[in-house]
């Protein structure tokens, strides 16, 4: 389905599953491999547009997340959205977290909205403030002290490992380093596996990107934080 030749036979006008209407077309791709879904979105500009429709995604989330339209609204900050936003949601839970219960689609929402704030924006706000809402969010929808602050140190290190390896990356995971730490009650404190993260992957994945100046002014608060620090975070 993936090669040159084969979606040109898809795409041509006297092949019959060119001509088949939206409603089965939409029934087709929805037990398509989703590994697919960008190589068939591709293929013509019909196809291009049931992906972009409400309508294939709520087919999408009712055949892959049957209990879907079961599940009740949330208070929080952090909104639903409409099925594709779920549909996403529910994934990233299933396969980033492995959570299976009535909580799994929150979990895949907050991390989009911290994914999203971190990497997209130019002038993300600062860790603190997305913590919070992350926390206030898990909160809101009535989970212990404990909990919430486990699953929120597990959507950060989601976040961070899934991250994109580029500047706008090693930018991002500098002010998360660099920045002042806010003494805040538990479960709004942050995870200190959390903070060992940012530093660890600066330390190794970024390193060729620190300038002298930037790499000690990272190391000293790595040393602020951690002690010991790991012998392979020297050496610059």
């Amino acid at each position: 389905m993936t090669d040159h030749s084969t979606s040109i036979t898809f795409s041509s006008s006297d092949n019959p599953f060119g001509k088949l209407p939206d409603h089965l077309l939409v029934e087709i791709f929805v037990r398509v491999p989703v590994s697919d879904w960008v190589q068939l979105s591709c293929v013509k500009k019909q196809w291009a547009n049931l992906f972009r429709e409400e309508f294939l995604w709520h087919a999408a989330l009712l055949r892959s997340f049957p209990l879907a339209d079961h599940a009740k609204r949330w208070p929080g900050p952090i909104p639903r959205g409409l099925s594709k936003r779920r549909y996403t949601a529910l994934y990233i839970s299933k396969n980033i977290f492995s959570l299976d219960d009535e909580l799994d689609e929150i979990v895949g929402h907050t991390y989009l909205f911290l994914k999203e704030h971190l990497e997209i924006s130019t002038m993300p706000p600062p860790a603190g403030i997305l913590h919070g809402t992350i926390i206030d969010q898990f909160i809101a929808c009535g989970m212990s002290r404990d909990k919430t602050h486990e699953l929120a140190s597990q959507t950060w290190l989601a976040v961070i490992d899934n991250l994109e390896e580029n500047e706008q990356t090693f930018l991002l995971l500098k002010q998360l380093a660099l920045e002042g730490d806010v003494f805040l009650p538990y479960p709004y404190s942050r995870s200190q596996k959390v903070q060992w993260r940012v530093f660890e992957k600066l330390f190794t994945d970024f390193r060729d990107c620190f300038n002298h100046e930037d790499y000690y002014d990272v190391l000293a608060c790595a040393k602020h934080k951690f002690q010991p620090i790991p012998s392979t975070w020297l050496g610059y």
